[in-house]
């Protein structure tokens, strides 16, 4: 039986996992924390981490970026595995989470479902034949008018996706407006667009002279992202301290 404390256990994907969890025979929720206690659960809820005293195998968190901190020295102190889903971290809470990863596995996926892994895999494969065939490539995502980060960060995946491929030699560029110049070679742009109850859209599109090729991820349903966190929380059980992503749960794409 694997244990999960739900951080972040009363939004929406943290009430989704819960849902999801209750329906398994091998996993529960021993305790959810959330700054709201508007939803009463099955199981005890803590409004901190810190405040948490309840033994578990793994944390799977969904929450907002200002209470990762807490959390990662919570899971490094208490030598709990964490899948870490929550978006918009800074640059040093970056830095912080490869930081706790020395000490603690930890699962951090920029996107947690099997679809968008997979796009990574194929774009690097794209990439490799379409660039030095002098395509432009610009990404375009759509999200639900109440995400506050933008660009989203399965954007900045996909393109790190392409630009690893080329030593990073490219530019992200998020901003035309500003100036006046056609683009180069050398720069992947990559535009925001939010508006009512989109749950994720991204198109990567390879445009060229008298053609374009765009690869497109549609998301129906928020239960695909909260799907692959409980499979990820199955995987990270017992595992070593070191950074894991969905690629490994999957077993590689």
């Amino acid at each position: 039986m694997t244990k999960v404390i739900m951080h972040g256990c009363n939004g929406k994907m943290g009430q989704m996992i819960s849902n999801i969890i209750a329906a398994e025979d091998d996993m529960e929720i021993v305790a959810g924390v959330d700054a709201s206690d508007h939803i009463r659960n099955t199981y005890p809820v803590f409004r901190s981490i810190d405040k948490c005293d309840v033994a578990a195998d793994v944390v799977i968190d969904f929450c907002a970026a200002a209470a990762v901190d807490a959390l990662l020295d919570y899971c490094v102190e208490k030598q709990i595995p964490c899948v870490l889903c929550t978006t918009g971290l800074s640059e040093a809470q970056l830095a912080h989470v490869d930081e706790a990863a020395k000490k603690v596995a930890v699962l951090k996926s920029a996107n947690m479902s099997l679809g968008v892994n997979m796009l990574l895999k194929l774009l690097k494969d794209a990439a490799q034949v379409l660039v030095p065939a002098g395509f432009d490539i610009e990404i375009v995502e759509k999200h639900h008018n109440l995400k506050v980060d933008a660009p989203s960060g399965t954007a900045l995946a996909l393109a790190d996706s392409i630009n690893e491929e080329f030593d990073n030699q490219f530019e992200y560029v998020y901003d035309r407006s500003q100036k006046r110049e056609r683009r180069t070679d050398k720069e992947i742009g990559i535009s925001a667009v939010r508006g009512g109850t989109i749950v994720g859209d991204h198109d990567i599109i390879f445009a060229g002279e008298d053609e374009v090729i765009t690869f497109s991820h549609r998301a129906y349903s928020k239960a695909l992202f909260g799907k692959g966190a409980v499979q990820a929380a199955k995987f990270l059980k017992g595992k070593p301290a070191g950074r894991y992503d969905m690629k490994d749960v999957i077993g590689g794409v």
